[in-house]
């Protein structure tokens, strides 16, 4: 399988050209994750996937990795109740939830501080309203209930959850690893094996290119029709001029001027 990493800063005015990585898996054993980002320190901000959770152990080294949890999946539970079964509790907190995305539309480009500042006066209020209410809520279902089980979801991770009112940084979801990722599960209906550990390293390095070039407003057919053109004479110490947000300047001179 290929899990994708994602990079980009502008969602909070960051000027670091937005990037793709994949990784390639024979399994969904958690030793890969762990394995492949074994150096990295910082936050992570992904979905629940078991094979994280040592990544944030207090006695990781080099240092724990901060969990910034994403409101599409816990909102995703309670939209499927909502949508399937009509649940009354499920179609409150998507209506609550929505909120919060809301204001996240009217900050989105602004910058860490500008971010946190809306949130904690707009966003805060909110999320300890919601949390309190998920709270009573819960009190008063079965524990077998999906309801219970979207909401104990949610609470088991507040403080993941409500990482974003104080760090400008964190997006309120990953939605944009889940974009990324989403012609991977679109293409497994062509094609089923990657063939073999070699294909499916080839195969991740691929997708890691065109997921980038995409991110970049860069054609990757143009893009990699060219590199491999000019590839065999181009300098290795040069190699940073073929990356696609500076081939975008070499071969759109509009974004030059943008």
């Amino acid at each position: 399988m290929a899990r994708p990493i994602h990079s980009d800063d502008r969602p909070f005015g960051g000027q670091d050209p937005p990037a793709a990585f994949f990784e390639y898996s024979r399994s969904r054993a958690r030793e890969y994750p762990q394995k492949h980002l074994a150096s990295f320190t910082g936050i992570l901000q992904a979905d629940a996937f078991s094979g994280y959770v040592a990544l944030y152990d207090a006695r990781r080294q080099p240092a724990p990795m901060i969990e910034a949890a994403c409101w599409s999946h816990g909102r995703r539970n309670f939209f499927d109740l909502a949508k399937l079964n009509k649940a009354p509790i499920a179609i409150e907190a998507v209506r609550r939830i929505d909120e919060l995305f809301e204001i996240e539309r009217t900050i989105n480009g602004k910058t860490p501080e500008q971010r946190v500042a809306v949130r904690q006066e707009k966003s805060k209020p909110l999320v300890l309203a919601l949390e309190a209410w998920l709270r009573d809520q819960r009190a008063k279902l079965s524990s077998k209930s999906e309801t219970a089980k979207a909401i104990n979801y949610c609470l088991t991770r507040w403080t993941a959850f409500t990482r974003f009112l104080d760090d400008g940084r964190v997006c309120l979801s990953n939605n944009a690893a889940e974009r990324a990722v989403r012609g991977v599960a679109v293409g497994r209906k062509n094609w089923t094996f990657a063939g073999s550990d070699a294909g499916g390293h080839r195969a991740a390095a691929i997708l890691t290119l065109i997921e980038t070039c995409k991110m970049n407003d860069v054609d990757p057919q143009a893009w990699l029709t060219d590199i491999l053109a000019r590839l065999p004479d181009h300098p290795a110490k040069r190699i940073n001029e073929l990356l696609p947000w500076n081939w975008k300047l070499q071969h759109q001179p509009q974004a030059k001027a943008a």
